[in-house]
Formats: structure tokens, C-alpha cells, sequence
């Protein structure tokens, strides 16, 4: 019997394969207004990765003259003894091989978020929930069609996914229980994308880019209430047993995204792809930066894992229990006076306004042409 932890009926679910309680009567009549908002704010972001008046894949950008990402910043490698030892042009090439990674892993990401929405719509009975969900998998779906495009832009093709990364999200996909597909993907891995997005919007210097990724979170904002709403309405329920079984997946989702997303052993192909053993490469790394080197990294408010350990701090799934875990990586107590507002909030809203001048110019032309017929 798969442990759901329904505490709200708006998130009550049944089991993938149990269709009929899809027809039952009396389900059509008991709509949540707990996503409505949400819902309805969907035209408000509207994009079409396919119309160039949203956005242009054919907007050049010279990866020879210039990288897409700041070196220093984004390659730590660089860093390193084997660093110092690197031409130009090895440090070129793994700098552009590094952000198709990168941006390859965010594809999959995107893949997954839009299978694990796709999900949702077959195990939630409410309606309201189930009309959310479908929305969010019709805006994954544009997010895997946008960065691919840019991808194909760029390189031609993206890069496998990361071993660790793939395992995490098959496993969110497939997992029958709803806690765990919104703790991971709709909190943690939107989280991260919030981070990755706004540190990608602050820092890259493709305007395509930058431009794609304030799109991105216009949704991705959205998608990330979901989860605050399901936060709000069950972690305050739980018993002390549910909220460890919560609180210890969201502390393994954590642990496995903080050790193993970037490490050179999940990129073996990009630094095969210099000539750089990725074990070498690995150790190099470890020499260089301390503990204490990330946990001072960990103080940008755009770092990705500052970003998650924020996400599940302001939603009650960090306790005493597990306080001291997350706080060998971040000032906790500075991160709750930092109050619920995220690094990529402003940057989100910006984009929903741009995006609803040409949404709304839109709309007043095709009601003149409605008026003139």
C-alpha cells in the first residue's frame, strides 16, 4: 500500500493504473480553488518558443571569440594544478563543452518536470489539481522544446544525462507517492532551476541566453507555488513520523544533488573530451577548494544549493532534527531573516510584465480584426 501522507483532499491521489476512479460522479463536483490563481495567471505568461517574436534561436554568438559563460566563475577546474597546465584552447573547448553539459542536464531536467507533470495528471482526483498539473506539462513541454532549440543552436546536440541525475529523476517519475514527486521535483528540482536560471540570467554573455532563461522562470515561479501551497496545507498536519519520512527524502534528494550534480566523474565525457582524466581531475579539485571555499560560495544568493536549502527552509521541511545537516553549508539563521522572497522572484516578474505587453497587444489586435468581420 503506497504511504501517500494525504493531509488535504486537494492532493488526495490514487494509484497510476486506477483509471476508473477517474469517472467516478461524484469526483467532477468537488473542484479545489486552491490552484485557480495559478491557473488563470497562465495567460499572463504565455510564450511560444516556436514564434520569433518571443524569442530568436537564430541570434548568433561566437563561442571562439568570446564564452558563454565567465571562465573563473563557472570552471573551477581552471582553478587547479591541471588548471595552470591547460592551453587556450583546451580551456575553450571545455568551457563550451562545460555549459553544453550544463545546459544538457537542464534539458533533462526539463524532460523529467514535464513526465513527472504528465504524472500527476493520472494519480490526483481533484480536478483543480489535475487541471494545474496538465498546464504545468504543457509548459515543460515548451521548456524541453526551447532549450533544446537553443542547444541545437549552440552545439547541435545536447550531452547525455548524468548518471546521478537520471537515477533521481526516474526515480521522482516513477515514485506512486505524491509527497515525494512534489518534495523532488516541484520544490527541490525547481528550486534548483530557479538558482541555475537566475545565475544564468545574471552572469551569461548570450543575450539568447539570458533572454531564454527569464522565459523559463516566468513558468517555472508558477510551478514552484504549487509546491509552496501543497507545503502549506500538509507539513503543518504531519505527525512526527511523516514529517521524518518527508524531511530524510528531501535531505537525500539534497545530498545527492549537492555531491554529484557537477562532480567531474558525472562529467567524465566532457573532460575525456580535452584530454583530462576526470579522476585527476577530480583530486585536482578536491586540493583547490576546502569546505570552507563552498560554504563561502554557498553565501550568493543565486547559488543553486543556497537556493534549495532556502526552498525547504521556508516550508517547514528543515527541523531542529535536521537544522545542523543543511547549516554546514549555509548561515540558517540569516536565510530565515532573509524572509520568503527568492533570488529569482524579481527577475520572474519582470519577464511576466514584458511578456504581457506583447500578450496583450496581441489580444487588442485580434479583437479589432473580431470587430471589423
Amino acid at each position: 500500500m503506497t504511504n501517500q501522507i494525504t493531509k488535504d483532499e486537494a492532493y488526495d491521489a490514487v494509484a497510476p493504473d486506477d483509471f476508473p476512479a477517474m469517472l467516478e460522479v461524484e469526483r467532477y463536483g468537488k473542484r479545489s480553488s486552491a490552484f485557480d490563481k495559478i491557473i488563470s495567471a497562465t495567460h499572463d505568461h504565455f510564450w511560444d518558443p516556436l514564434d520569433k517574436k518571443y524569442i530568436d534561436f537564430s541570434e548568433p554568438f561566437d563561442q571562439d571569440k568570446d564564452t558563454i559563460l565567465p571562465p573563473e566563475e563557472f570552471f573551477p577546474i581552471f582553478r587547479t594544478r591541471i588548471g595552470d597546465t591547460m592551453t587556450d584552447e583546451q580551456k575553450r573547448k571545455f568551457a563550451s563543452e562545460s555549459t553544453r553539459w550544463q545546459l544538457s542536464a537542464i534539458l533533462h531536467g526539463e524532460q523529467g518536470a514535464l513526465a513527472l507533470s504528465a504524472s500527476l495528471c493520472h494519480i490526483l482526483k481533484d480536478p483543480g489539481a489535475q487541471e494545474y498539473a496538465a498546464n504545468q506539462t504543457r509548459e515543460e513541454a515548451r521548456h524541453v522544446t526551447a532549450f533544446a532549440a537553443y542547444i541545437k543552436a549552440r552545439w547541435g546536440t545536447p550531452l547525455p544525462c548524468g548518471a546521478t541525475l537520471q537515477s533521481l529523476l526516474t526515480e521522482m517519475v516513477l515514485a506512486p507517492e505524491v509527497y515525494k514527486k512534489i518534495v523532488g521535483m516541484q520544490m527541490l528540482v525547481e528550486g534548483l532551476a530557479m538558482g541555475a536560471f537566475a545565475t544564468l540570467y545574471q552572469k551569461s554573455k548570450d543575450p539568447l541566453l539570458v533572454k531564454l532563461c527569464q522565459l523559463v522562470m516566468t513558468d517555472e515561479a508558477f510551478h514552484h507555488k504549487f509546491g509552496k501551497i501543497w507545503a502549506d496545507r500538509t507539513i503543518p498536519k504531519l505527525s512526527k513520523e511523516e514529517l521524518e519520512i518527508v524531511e530524510d527524502w528531501a535531505a537525500r534528494c539534497f545530498q545527492t544533488l549537492l555531491f554529484n550534480l557537477v562532480n567531474p566523474e558525472q562529467m567524465k565525457v566532457v573532460y575525456e573530451g580535452v584530454g583530462i582524466d576526470y579522476q585527476d581531475a577530480m583530486a585536482a579539485i578536491q586540493e583547490a577548494f576546502t569546505d570552507e571555499d563552498r560554504r563561502n560560495a554557498m553565501k550568493q544568493s543565486a547559488n543553486i544549493f543556497r537556493v534549495l536549502i532556502k526552498t525547504l527552509l521556508n516550508a517547514g521541511i528543515i527541523t531542529d532534527r535536521t537544522r545542523a545537516f543543511y547549516g554546514m553549508y549555509v548561515d540558517m539563521d540569516e536565510l530565515r531573516n532573509e524572509g520568503e522572497r527568492m533570488v529569482g522572484d524579481d527577475i520572474a516578474e519582470e519577464g511576466i510584465r514584458y511578456l504581457q505587453t506583447i500578450n496583450f497587444n496581441d489580444a487588442s489586435k485580434g479583437q479589432a480584426l473580431l470587430a471589423a468581420e
